[in-house]
């Protein structure tokens, strides 16, 4: 399997400063979309996007998504991913099972297995609702709001 990214690569992409534009809100936010997206440019000229996806009819169940643009493949590839409280996930290397929400992180070592880059999950209290977990993204990943 192709490693796209190490685990020291995708912590510098976490850690990268993506400055958010001043609408960023009105993007993320609005109530009457239920899939959302936005993309910012990282200081170090990578491409990020966030992805926002929730049930009409289950609120609890969203995603919200945080990945880098790669070029070859031309595809996106999930650094995080923020899960609400929809079913059980099972980390498969771990033998593990999370119930309620839970965090998707990249990790090298299940790209090296074949798997989906971001297959590693652990569950989480930090939020409880999508709008919580976007926050969550915002400040763990080193998202900037530009002055007011």
């Amino acid at each position: 399997m192709l490693i796209i990214y190490s685990d020291q690569e995708i912590e510098a992409l976490v850690q990268e400063r993506k400055p958010l534009p001043k609408d960023w809100r009105n993007q993320l936010l609005s109530p009457n979309k239920k899939k959302r997206e936005l993309f910012v440019i990282g200081d170090k000229g990578n491409k990020f996007r966030i992805i926002i996806r929730q049930n009409d009819f289950r609120p609890s169940d969203f995603s919200v998504i945080l990945a880098v643009l790669i070029r070859s493949p031309n595809r996106n590839f999930r650094i995080r991913r923020y899960n609400g409280w929809t079913s059980r996930h099972r980390n498969r290397l771990e033998r593990e099972i999370i119930n309620g929400f839970h965090i998707h992180f990249a990790t090298e070592r299940y790209q090296r297995r074949g798997l989906k880059e971001d297959t590693y999950a652990q569950q989480t209290e930090r939020y409880s609702d999508c709008e919580g977990a976007l926050h969550c993204l915002i400040v763990d990943a080193n998202f900037q709001e530009s002055p007011q």
